[in-house]
């Protein structure tokens, strides 16, 4: 008698990690790179997960240039994805500036951490060695994702919340 064999999904993460300049343009260039990251890993241009992504990257981003930067020093973006989750962590220097969700209606500035939070399965601050913090969010991948190719085995679309 022979064991019945199940499934299993890949157990290899992709990772990407890279500094920027602690600049509105650094952050751009972050957002551009995670995406193309993204492509390349089998998560298309246009997808539901891309587009949360990207948004997700861009704020993370924003927010450490605008709120954490130090001078002469970088942000950092890294990328996690694994068979269940997409992690972004966005990294700066000022590990006493935490980040918090504090929007007033009429105000100018707050708003971003409601997008994270609205967007992402999950979010939070962690302090950063030697010195700094991480802003983390992230999502849980679509059921199917991925497939033996490394490809969705359907296409991604907007999760229910």
């Amino acid at each position: 008698m022979r064991p019945v064999s199940t499934p299993r999904l890949p157990v290899t993460a992709r990772v990407f990690v890279q500094r920027f300049s602690s600049t509105p343009r650094g952050a751009r260039l972050a957002r551009h790179l995670a995406l193309h990251r993204l492509d390349t890993w089998g998560v298309p241009y246009g997808s539901a997960l891309s587009d949360t992504a990207a948004l997700l990257v861009a704020e993370l981003a924003a927010n450490a240039v605008t709120h954490g930067r130090v001078p002469g020093r970088d942000i950092e973006v890294g990328l996690r994805l694994d068979a269940y989750t997409l992690r972004i962590d966005v990294s700066d220097s000022r590990g006493e500036r935490r980040p918090e969700i504090t929007a007033a209606p009429e105000g100018e500035h707050g708003r971003g951490l409601l997008l994270v939070e609205a967007l992402a399965d999950r979010w939070g601050v962690f302090d950063r060695v030697p010195v700094g913090k991480t802003v983390r969010a992230e999502l849980d991948l679509p059921h199917g994702w991925p497939s033996a190719t490394g490809r969705s085995e359907r296409p991604l679309t907007p999760r229910a919340r």
